[in-house]
């Protein structure tokens, strides 16, 4: 029994393997291979650290009708999902919600969640999970609102000089002090802004169209399907490239 737990404590104390810190850059859909599973397809985006992260993941699933990835689970990091295609069913503690395009939910670490396509075509959706090098801060998380989901019909557009944005959430989780996501529509030619830089990261995902992204001075085209990172205080802007508007997901987190 004593070795049992010396030799527990000893695998406590090695240090977690070191993982590669994400590079800013534009991660191509077209690219990145497809991974067959049993139950899915899997295409495997990024993986590795980040300023704030020890260890962040984005893949897309793809499901096909009437098929579940794995059963409902929970799990100690924490998960973020976007609707890429057709119709997702989340459960999230007992609680269902089948969700569009465009559609996210956010499951704070320890809720029981499940994911289901109940339709009689495939579903794609974006998964990011990721876990914060300081202590997790479940009651933070639990104050904000906790775990939730955001269905895409909901969300007004707010139209402005440049397009439009759809503000979807600002608050903060058990992983981040702060995560800020809005949807943003472009108008043909324009730059969402000069270059800048901030404290917290970025992704930026390519919905309709395409757009060039400058990354500290160089341009990288991206269309849609595409996922761009931008890493703390890393000087970047996007310009629509497209004959019409673009659409693209922003969401900050730190």
């Amino acid at each position: 029994m004593i070795k049992a737990v010396l030799a527990l404590l000893f695998v406590s104390l090695l240090p977690l393997p070191l993982l590669p810190s994400i590079q800013s850059n534009v991660y191509v859909w077209r690219e990145i291979p497809v991974i067959r599973k049993p139950t899915s397809d899997q295409r495997l985006i990024l993986e590795g650290e980040t300023r704030d992260f020890r260890h962040m993941e984005v893949h897309a699933t793809t499901l096909p009708a009437r098929q579940a990835p794995h059963p409902a689970h929970k799990h100690d990091d924490e998960e973020l999902i976007i609707v890429k295609e057709g119709e997702l069913t989340v459960t999230i503690e007992g609680k269902a919600k089948t969700l569009g395009p465009g559609s996210v939910a956010l499951m704070l670490p320890g809720d029981e969640h499940g994911f289901e396509n109940k339709g009689n075509t495939p579903v794609t959706y974006y998964v990011m999970r990721y876990a914060s090098r300081e202590p997790v801060d479940l009651e933070r998380g639990h104050k904000a609102g906790g775990s939730f989901w955001i269905d895409w019909k909901d969300v007004a557009f707010t139209p402005h000089d440049k397009g439009g944005i759809r503000r979807m959430f600002d608050r903060a989780t058990a992983m981040t002090k702060r995560f800020e996501m809005h949807v943003t529509t472009l108008n043909q030619g324009l730059w969402s802004h000069p270059p800048h830089t901030h404290r917290a990261a970025e992704i930026l995902l390519m919905v309709v169209n395409h757009s060039q992204e400058s990354i500290d001075g160089k341009l990288y085209p991206a269309t849609t399907g595409d996922l761009i990172f931008l890493e703390s205080n890393v000087p970047h802007a996007l310009q629509n490239t497209s004959q019409g508007t673009c659409t693209y997901f922003a969401f900050q987190f730190e």
